[in-house]
C-alpha cells in the first residue's frame, strides 16, 4: 500500500466446523485461538479478537488492502485445520465447513460487535450456531442458502 493511501476495513468473520459438529473442547479451542491470532499476525492482518466455540469461530478483523476476504479465509482456514490436524487436538480428523459469513462492521460499532465476540459462551447457552448465523443472514438482508448449496 503507497505510504499515502489510507485504510480500515473491519470485518466480522465467522465459520464452522464441518457439519457444525462441536469438535473443540475448551482447551483445544483456547489453543485454536491463539493459534489464529498469532497466524493474522503473522499475515499482516489485525485480528482485534476471535472466540473459538466448540462448532464455530467468530473473529474481528482490520482486513488489510493486499486480501481479499476470500483470500483470507481460505489462508485461514486452511492453515489452521492442517495446525489442528497435525497437533493432534481432536480423535479423528478435523476440518472446517464449506463458506463462511463475512459482515462488515462500521467504526462506530467495532466495541459492540468485540463485545459480541467476547460474550460468545454467555450467549450460546440460549441459541444454536445455527440460529446465530440464520440471525446474521437475516439482519444483512441476505438469503439463506439451502444445506445441499454450502
Amino acid at each position: 500500500m503507497s505510504a499515502h493511501s489510507y485504510s480500515r476495513c473491519w470485518v466480522h468473520l465467522i465459520w464452522g466446523t464441518l457439519n457444525r459438529e462441536k469438535l473443540l473442547n475448551k482447551t483445544a479451542a483456547a489453543r485454536v485461538s491463539r493459534y489464529l491470532a498469532e497466524y493474522a499476525e503473522k499475515q499482516g492482518v489485525y485480528m482485534k479478537i476471535n472466540y473459538v466455540n466448540a462448532d464455530h469461530v467468530h473473529t474481528l478483523v482490520d482486513l488489510p488492502t493486499a486480501l481479499s476476504i476470500e483470500k483470507l479465509m481460505q489462508l485461514i482456514k486452511g492453515s489452521s485445520s492442517h495446525w489442528i490436524n497435525s497437533s493432534n487436538l481432536i480423535t479423528g480428523k478435523f476440518a472446517w465447513g464449506r463458506g463462511y459469513g463475512a459482515f462488515s462492521v462500521s467504526e462506530s460499532n467495532v466495541d459492540q460487535v468485540a463485545g459480541y465476540i467476547r460474550r460468545q459462551e454467555e450467549h450460546h447457552r440460549v441459541s444454536t450456531f445455527a440460529e446465530e448465523l440464520r440471525e446474521f443472514i437475516d439482519r444483512h438482508g441476505l438469503r439463506w442458502k439451502d444445506e445441499g448449496s454450502r
